[in-house]
């Protein structure tokens, strides 16, 4: 990727997280990302194009934080580290994840990033012995959008406190 593909999925990420992806023009990602707005349509033939950009580099960073997890093999670490998943979230990457909720609510665009992190709680819950181990990988993703959606909206107040509230809740 160029320096300046870069700076324009940058200037986008922002902007489009800051005001809706329908509110922001190609040309004020253009101005904002210091670039001619023809060179949007050259990199990502359309904003459209720009946000699935967005979207598939953000599906790779979070495939990268599931991987790491996902092949934890003792259950209740595996556990404990997908509770706590949202608590390493770094502020630097609240953009993107604003920008994802807001697709999700404003456009019915949701991609589902927690596949991976189902089947993973699925298998862990089971291998703990729990009666009902979907459900309750459903109710632990359940909590993340939660948490997540807290963090985003008003900050880490109450999260890393209702983070320990299920850690305690599964004896992890």
């Amino acid at each position: 990727m160029t320096k300046k593909q870069f700076s324009i999925i940058q200037s986008a990420l922002i902007l489009f997280a800051e005001s809706g992806f329908d509110a922001i023009s190609t040309s004020k990602i253009a101005a904002h990302a210091g670039v001619s707005e023809g060179l949007i349509f050259r990199h990502f033939v359309n904003k459209e194009g720009l946000l699935e950009a967005i979207l598939s580099l953000g599906h790779e960073k979070a495939n990268g934080y599931f991987e790491e997890i996902i092949q934890t093999e003792d259950p209740k670490e595996r556990l404990k580290k997908i509770i706590e998943l949202p608590l390493t979230i770094s502020v630097e990457e609240y953009p993107f994840w604003r920008l994802t909720y807001a697709l999700k609510w404003q456009r019915g665009i949701y991609r589902d990033f927690s596949e991976p992190l189902e089947i993973s709680l699925s298998d862990a819950f089971e291998q703990l012995g729990y009666a009902q181990p979907l459900l309750e990988a459903k109710l632990v993703l359940v909590y993340m959008d939660g948490i997540v959606t807290e963090m985003l909206l008003k900050g880490t107040e109450y999260s890393t406190s209702i983070t320990q509230l299920f850690i305690d809740k599964y004896q992890l």
